[in-house]
């Protein structure tokens, strides 16, 4: 797939809507919205390689005195910036009495334990190893090998994107009680949106969608969508979209016609462990980069500081319903209820 400048565009990329029929009164998408659709599409995301890479968080979000930390399923793991300013990262725990290193700070690019001064360099030392860590421009991601159980990859599986230096950017983080394949069933449902969304989308309609086959297999090609985001009123930004799953704690959604072509949202889910109660935990690390090719988005990048809260609230507002749709998936399968 290609992310160039588009080579046509409209002078108004915005639309008039019709009168908006009432929420109830809107077609049904239900008949479409096949379960067995949804879970081959599941099933096929699943079945790919993820190299045992998980999403630990933003690039940003790593500072040059404290790490960047995250409990995935369970094992704790802190990444920070080394002297060169190249990432290093590796388990959570010192090796010396335990202490969290989450907690610790960084000088000179050493990680000193703030119990007794143990400083981590990267290097092995102590009993503590390094793993595998990848920057992708926006977000970090470690390998674990004996948590994932694949074959591991020398990269992870990054999906296409525009240019970052022409782009806007923003990461939302949220957490539901679920695991990472709920919130993947979540976003492999697009029919859902301007139903249980009536605030963001509107005209909503699956143009192609992935073949259902007995065996399990279909093709690679995810959901085209066709749907309008709402400005305000009547006004409208029509677009398609094309929800695709590159491994199996991912799905992205890209802008492929329509005002920013290119704009890409990626959906990771990372698995944390479980809670008290014994109920698993899976982090949302949601990545959205706009793109356009008109002339005053220029001035839209220089706002991004200002931008980007409000991005993160939209993306927010969306999760609240998006995770109560998984946590009360993951409920009616651990107790045998999913509709089957």
């Amino acid at each position: 797939m290609s992310y160039g400048r588009p080579t046509s565009r409209k002078r108004f990329p915005l639309s008039l809507r019709r009168p908006p029929v009432p929420w109830e009164q809107q077609r049904p998408t239900w008949p479409e919205a096949r379960p067995a659709v949804i879970a081959q599409a599941l099933k096929r995301a699943q079945g790919r390689p993820s190299g045992n890479w998980y999403v630990v968080g933003a690039t940003d979000d790593i500072a040059k005195d404290k790490p960047l930390a995250r409990t995935i399923e369970g094992q704790e793991v802190v990444v920070w910036r080394a002297a060169d300013g190249g990432l290093v990262g590796g388990p959570g725990i010192c090796p010396h009495l335990g202490a969290p290193l989450r907690d610790s700070p960084v000088r000179c690019g050493a990680l000193v334990c703030h119990w007794h001064g143990l400083p981590l360099k990267g290097t092995p030392f102590a009993g503590w190893e390094p793993w595998p860590v990848h920057d992708d421009g926006l977000l970090v991601w470690v390998r674990l090998d004996r948590l994932g159980g694949e074959s591991p990859l020398s990269a992870p599986v990054v999906p296409a994107r525009p240019p970052l230096t022409e782009a806007l950017s923003a990461i939302y983080t949220g957490i539901g009680i679920c695991e990472p394949e709920d919130i993947v069933a979540n976003r492999l449902d697009p029919w859902h949106g301007a139903w249980f969304h009536p605030y963001s989308f509107a005209d909503l309609t699956v143009v192609d969608m992935p073949e259902l086959k007995e065996e399990g297999v279909g093709g690679d090609h995810g959901f085209a969508v066709d749907v309008s985001y709402k400005l305000a009123g009547r006004l409208v930004v029509p677009v398609r979209a094309l929800f695709t799953a590159p491994e199996p704690r991912t799905v992205v959604m890209h802008i492929t016609e329509g005002e920013g072509q290119g704009s890409v949202v990626e959906t990771h889910a990372t698995p944390l462990g479980t809670d008290s109660q014994g109920r698993p935990r899976t982090a949302v690390i949601e990545a959205i980069v706009a793109a356009s090719n008109r002339r005053g988005f220029s001035a839209v990048r220089t706002a991004a500081p200002l931008l980007r809260p409000l991005i993160r609230s939209a993306a927010g507002r969306l999760w609240r319903d998006d995770l109560a749709y998984a946590e009360r998936r993951w409920q009616l399968r651990s107790t045998g209820r999913f509709p089957a």
